[in-house]
């Protein structure tokens, strides 16, 4: 039976449920005026009264299950949304977010964590309601064997429990396998601080409910995701292309201003690598590329944003930085690059730009003042830098 049918079920029911009441109110009215037309009439009007009297207790309990039948039509309603939205993005974050939202909306929940590890070789995990301590701890939830099971019920007694306060400590879990197509993708655990509360039957429905339509969106979205990346690097020396390049320069320029953060460029090639291809032909020459970029790898920041820009062409976004930062990143980059010979091209000098960005340029003019600054380093000859703010 599918979601749409049952709410459109759910809602017949509301409907018919909704005439039932219309109906009483009816009999009510006529009755009522049937009183008020015989009040000479004792007998008759203590019968009628009786009878009107059933009929409105009873009309008040038509009410109680419409109101009721109304709240679960909602409810039910808002899950089924909230079920069809995971699948509507192909962001892996949002539908990570999506997905612990909805868990955490359960009953008795209070927090839920995503472990995920059979998308890449190392684990994946977001939390909500969880600190990073708690997150660390739990994230194994499986059985020892690795068995397939349908669900794992996890119960934590504590010693010395009087001197947490209520709400303190995690009491009880409950954890379902998420899966999609590739197979079993990690677990959807949802958690409980309350003392009393247990997990019944009905929680693990909803919660394998839940992880049936959150897997194959959490595999999609990390397919997706992966192609991405792909697409954002560049064939022959896996940095950032020139496209994600510009997309990630536009976004860390348009950050540092709204949060008034300092930003740094630095702008980079080969010295006289036309002459290198010349000597040991093209491919020889991509070869000395990849292995000038493997260096650059080996010396920038986890946070810094290294790119292939053009040909023998570099540049490196550093987020939360000053120019004096990027002069001390060139001096790293000449020293891996030029301490050893590479391939067939001997000992290699990189000559460099660099600028800081101003509060009143945008994207392209802070790169091109950068990019200004590598043409003035390599008139002043090989292996050299120069600044951007010392240009005219």
């Amino acid at each position: 039976m599918s979601i749409a049918w049952t709410t459109d079920l759910t809602i017949a029911l509301v409907v018919i449920a909704l005439l039932a009441v219309i109906a009483a109110v009816c009999v009510f009215i006529v009755l009522r005026g049937v009183v008020s037309s015989r009040r000479s009439r004792r007998n008759a009007d203590d019968r009628v009264a009786t009878t009107v009297a059933e009929l409105t207790e009873r009309m008040d309990a038509m009410l109680d299950d419409l109101a009721q039948t109304l709240e679960r039509a909602e409810e039910e309603g808002r899950r089924t949304r909230k079920l069809s939205d995971l699948a509507v993005t192909l962001d892996f974050d949002e539908v990570l977010s999506r997905t612990l939202n909805t868990a955490v909306a359960l009953a008795g929940v209070d927090a839920a964590l995503v472990a995920l590890h059979g998308l890449g070789p190392t684990p994946i995990v977001a939390t909500i309601g969880l600190s990073e301590h708690e997150a660390e701890q739990r994230q194994g939830v499986g059985p020892p064997d690795g068995r397939p099971v349908r669900s794992v019920l996890i119960r934590y007694e504590y010693f010395g429990l009087g001197e947490l306060a209520e709400g303190a400590a995690i009491h009880a879990g409950l954890a379902v396998p998420l899966s999609g197509g590739s197979g079993e993708l990690g677990y959807l655990t949802v958690y409980s601080r309350s003392r009393v509360h247990a997990f019944s039957e009905a929680d693990v429905s909803e919660l394998e409910e839940l992880a049936g339509h959150a897997g194959p969106a959490i595999e999609n979205a990390h397919r997706f995701r992966e192609a991405r990346a792909l697409a954002d690097l560049d064939g022959l020396t896996g940095l950032h292309n020139r496209r994600y390049f510009h997309e990630m320069l536009q976004r860390e320029v348009a950050r540092a201003r709204r949060y008034s953060r300092r930003l740094a460029l630095i702008v980079f090639d080969v010295d006289e690598f036309k002459a290198i291809n010349d000597r040991i032909g093209h491919l020889a020459g991509d070869a000395v590329l990849a292995e000038a970029s493997d260096r650059v790898r080996s010396v920038v920041r986890s946070a810094d944003i290294a790119c292939r820009v053009g040909g023998d062409e570099f540049a490196v976004i550093l987020p939360e930085s000053t120019l004096y930062d990027a002069d001390q990143l060139y001096r790293r980059l000449l020293e891996a690059i030029s301490s050893r010979p590479i391939s067939g091209a001997g000992k290699l000098q990189i000559s460099a730009g660099i600028a800081e960005l101003r509060s009143d340029e945008d994207a392209t003019r802070f790169f091109q003042r950068g990019d200004d600054a590598l043409y003035q380093a390599k008139e002043a000859g090989k292996g050299q830098v120069a600044a951007a703010s010392n240009l005219a």
